[in-house]
């Protein structure tokens, strides 16, 4: 009795450096991992650099950065294709030998002059087999050819589509080897899938065209070919697949903003997958539930709104220290310290946590914390500094002088109390003008949790400074 050892499942991500990794490219990545984790197989990373003049290291290095910021952790690699280049020519000799590829000398210029003439004749401007059957050597330089059926078909059963077919004839005799020898993407694909044994290729699904002509090489090789998901591409709000004019696309980018890794992690899993109704999912999670079989068969819409909200849930669930540590390189941005040791700052960081949609915004509200306004919001001061508003704030000023640097929250509230019990005015009418000299807004945290964590004696100095401004620029 034979047992089938099984088959252990191996995939993997294949970015080219050439920019950097976009939302579509880490949603691939991520849908490879979490397959990989859920069936206990292996992630492999491989970086598919022949395009020399356009393959950078940088990008090497930020799509490096990038999967690393988001979790994703990978078996093997990265293995780089610029290593690759003798393996490659070797199975493009191999198929020489055995008459399955040519050599093809047709220049630029004569392969244009073949497609304006088929073009003109209603033709399929697809190469015309001028090399195939030469018999004698040519000579200059001359790029390679796969040898494709005239007749049959090519077809492979999709996890997502179901069966997938095309026609031969509508293949043409393409290349596989340019002629400065380095090899096309289609033909350094199937050989490095094939030598790593990779059992399921993942990816977007602008690689269908793709597939026929990878097909054929698997079937020209001999190899087995593994089996394919195309999963749908990403669009924006229009429907059009998105793009920079859709706003930001590169997951560095978002990482700039202010997002947290895990929210981007969780907002890129649902496009496109989802299990019932939940909506929040811990790595964990997403490695126990996922299937490649369940992605949905049309294109996800991504949504900055969702992902803003996604992310404020990911704020508010971090311990307040923390926060305070990833909040470093957005308080640097501004020039500002970010003492995550400080009681008074981490009071301010739970106070501000709440609001907060992205790092970003956080460490812009945070800003007061460290210095006293420059300006303040314009409309604020015409509504809320009038005659009657500038009275209260002395008012406030006043009591505030009078009670310890160290007051606490009920004394400071005890003294707007005493003022609204004093004038009949509603606290939004004392709050709004003391928010304003202590922040320059007029949306904050709670005031008597501002003055707090500012300490008395600050707040009073910039009382007096809101007032000094509304003398000298004669505010009425």
């Amino acid at each position: 009795m034979t047992h089938h050892k099984e088959e252990i499942i191996r995939v993997r991500f294949a970015p080219s450096p050439t920019g950097h990794l976009h939302i579509g490219g880490a949603r691939t990545a991520l849908y490879n991992f979490l397959y990989a984790r859920h069936a206990g197989g292996q992630f492999i990373l491989r970086i598919e650099d022949t395009d020399v003049e356009r393959s950078e290291q940088r990008f090497v290095d930020a799509i490096i950065h990038d999967l690393q910021w988001l979790g994703i952790s990978w078996d093997e690699g990265p293995v780089f294709q610029s290593d690759r280049l003798d393996i490659y020519r070797e199975y493009v000799e191999k198929l020489l030998e055995q008459g399955r590829a040519y050599r093809c000398y047709c220049t630029p210029e004569e392969l244009e002059r073949k497609r304006k003439k088929a073009v003109a004749e209603g033709k399929r401007p697809g190469y015309d087999g001028t090399c195939r059957n030469r018999k004698l050597p040519g000579e200059g330089p001359f790029t390679v050819r796969l040898k494709t059926p005239d007749t049959g078909s090519v077809s492979f059963t999709d996890v997502l589509r179901g069966e997938v077919v095309w026609q031969c004839q509508e293949i043409e005799d393409f290349i596989i080897m340019r002629s400065n020898g380095i090899p096309t993407y289609n033909f350094t694909a199937v050989i490095d899938d094939a030598l790593m044994g990779i059992t399921h290729v993942i990816r977007g699904d602008d690689h269908i065209a793709n597939t026929p002509r990878q097909l054929l090489i698997y079937r020209a090789l001999q190899f087995e070919p593994p089996v394919f998901a195309h999963i749908p591409l990403i669009v924006g709000p229009d429907r059009a697949p998105l793009s920079k004019r859709h706003g930001a696309v590169a997951v560095s980018a978002f990482r700039e903003m202010g997002f947290l890794a895990e929210a981007m992690v969780n907002y890129i899993a649902r496009l496109g997958w989802g299990y019932g109704d939940q909506e929040i999912f811990s790595m964990e999670e997403l490695i126990e539930l996922f299937d490649v079989k369940d992605v949905n068969r049309s294109p996800a819409t991504f949504d900055i709104e969702k992902l803003r909200w996604m992310n404020s849930h990911y704020i508010q669930q971090k311990r307040p220290g923390e926060l305070a540590g990833l909040l470093k390189p957005f308080m640097d941005k501004r020039g500002l310290p970010c003492p995550s040791g400080d009681s008074k700052f981490l009071m301010l960081v739970r106070e501000l946590q709440p609001r907060a949609k992205t790092l970003d915004e956080m460490a812009e509200g945070a800003a007061f914390f460290f210095r006293a306004p420059e300006f303040y919001d314009d409309r604020g001061l015409r509504k809320f500094c009038g005659k009657e508003g500038r009275q209260y704030l002395r008012m406030i000023r006043n009591e505030l002088a009078q009670l310890s640097s160290s007051a606490s929250r009920d004394e400071i509230q005890k003294v707007f109390e005493k003022v609204m019990e004093t004038t009949g005015a509603k606290m939004i009418k004392l709050a709004q003008p003391v928010r304003l000299a202590l922040t320059g807004k007029t949306v904050s945290p709670g005031i008597f949790e501002i003055i707090e964590i500012l300490g008395v004696e600050e707040a009073v100095k910039r009382i007096d400074l809101l007032l000094q401004y509304i003398k000298e620029n004669e505010i009425s």
